[in-house]
């Protein structure tokens, strides 16, 4: 592991909260909060053992799955935050951490355009994000259907079976994107309520056309919902992607709500999630009243904007500390970083297409929109393509290279006026790389060599 910063960040920085609070009269701890050293050393020996049992998450060699380190300004302010434990519920339970929050959120909304009047907050994660999401529309558009792509994330129709609104799954075409001439077949029902955009799909990080979207709003009218937690971020950078991802991202500001993921690509720890509102007159669906927790203030409690009670006030201090490190702007660091993995995407892609040895297809529909490159492997069936690519992701592990699998329909690597031969199934195992790390560009090299070194061996 590359060497921590983060205990003399943190050694520090508890010095300096420590006399924040040096007026106190000191205390004996009780023996369960003041447990032995050597106890808790051996304890936490064990611990660092058992967590030996993972992947290395944290290593550009592992490009399976969306996980990104946090930074460490993210780990050490919410550490030094647990100091503290603060609650985000009402400002009794969290005064320094709320106003972390609000100031947060409000830089996240003035990334999507929205830097004047909006409501939002922290959750524990996108699918609690998403909930809300939905509930607000519900509540607007009680019993009507809410509709979303089929390479939307699933929750979307278990949430939607919670909140006991209709549902209907949209087709999507040959890059992933949802089909236009579906959803309008479907609007033109005339009960479809809200309709979800997803910025940034889970299997391969396709763009929905948002911009299109808007345009069949205003003929139709519903609501439209972003799920924008996985590609949120890319808004600072859409001019490098393609153009019909870059006017999707360019109209995100046209939206009912957003949802984004910090614990993605915002460099936070799990699990810290955001939902926005464009219009903060919704907060009036959440109005409630509490017996104990609201008393101290008369200004807002993020509880009263929220389903969710009690929330990490560390979650809320780790993203303003890494903001205020790593401001959210199209030509700051933190922008640059992304510019590194999606270009990282890019060059994965370009070698996979045009690979001499011919061993793999990349998606017929075009490059990568994000940073998530999928392929499969050429074989004579889609059932043996499927069982070379499960053996490579094993070999690949073999070298320390981590991928993850995935499966999409076989027609999607083959171009559409080729027939399909569906022997072994519709769908077809691939292998899946997520180059959501900077450090990813660097290490593209050894990827693909890990890659071909495993292809080679069987």
């Amino acid at each position: 592991m590359p060497a921590d910063p983060v205990p003399a960040l943190l050694a520090r920085a508890t010095q300096a909260l420590a006399a924040e609070f040096g007026s106190l009269p000191p205390f004996e701890p009780a023996p369960q909060s003041a447990a032995d050293p050597d106890a808790m050393a051996r304890v936490l020996d064990t611990v660092a053992h058992r967590l030996g049992n993972n992947y290395p998450y944290f290593h550009p060699l592992y490009a399976g799955q969306m996980l990104k380190p946090p930074h460490p300004v993210a780990r050490a302010a919410y550490a030094l935050a647990m100091a503290i434990n603060p609650n985000n519920h009402a400002r009794d339970g969290g005064r320094a951490s709320s106003e972390m929050e609000m100031e947060a959120v409000a830089q996240i909304a003035g990334m999507f355009g929205w830097a004047g009047q909006h409501l939002g907050h922290l959750t524990s994660g996108g699918t609690m994000a998403n909930l809300e999401a939905l509930w607000v529309a519900g509540q607007l558009h009680p019993a009507r259907r809410v509709v979303a792509s089929e390479q939307a994330h699933y929750t979307h129709q278990r949430i939607s079976g919670v909140l006991r609104l209709p549902f209907a799954s949209i087709p999507a075409d040959r890059r992933g994107r949802m089909d236009l001439e579906a959803l309008e077949t479907e609007l033109r029902k005339g009960d479809v309520g809200t309709v979800v955009v997803t910025l940034g799909t889970t299997a391969i990080g396709a763009v929905d056309a948002l911009d299109e979207i808007v345009a069949l709003r205003d003929h139709y009218g519903f609501r439209i919902h972003v799920d924008a937690a996985y590609g949120g971020y890319f808004r600072l950078i859409r001019d490098v992607l393609d153009e019909p991802a870059r006017r999707s991202f360019a109209a995100i500001d046209q939206a009912d709500s957003i949802v984004v993921d910090p614990h993605k690509h915002g460099l936070q720890p799990y699990g810290c999630g955001c939902i926005l509102f464009r219009d903060p007159a919704v907060g009036r669906l959440y109005k409630h009243d509490s017996p104990y927790t609201y008393f101290t203030s008369k200004e807002l409690h993020l509880g009263e904007i929220s389903l969710e009670c009690s929330r990490a006030g560390a979650s809320a201090v780790a993203l303003w500390a890494t903001q205020q490190l790593l401001p959210l702007t199209p030509d700051g660091e933190f922008a640059q970083g992304l510019a590194r993995s999606r270009a990282a995407a890019v060059e994965l892609d370009r070698r996979l297409r045009h690979d001499n040895a011919g061993r793999f297809h990349a998606l017929a529909g075009g490059p990568p929109q994000l940073d998530i490159v999928v392929w499969s492997m050429r074989a004579p069936t889609a059932g043996q393509a499927s069982e070379l690519t499960r053996k490579i992701f094993l070999a690949c592990a073999e070298r320390n290279l981590h991928l993850a699998l995935v499966q999409l329909l076989q027609s999607w690597f083959q171009p559409a006026e080729d027939s399909v031969d569906t022997e072994g199934g519709e769908y077809v195992t691939c292998l899946r790389s997520v180059l959501m790390k900077p450090e990813h560009e660097a290490w593209l090299g050894a990827i693909w060599e890990g890659l071909t070194a495993a292809y080679a061996a069987l």
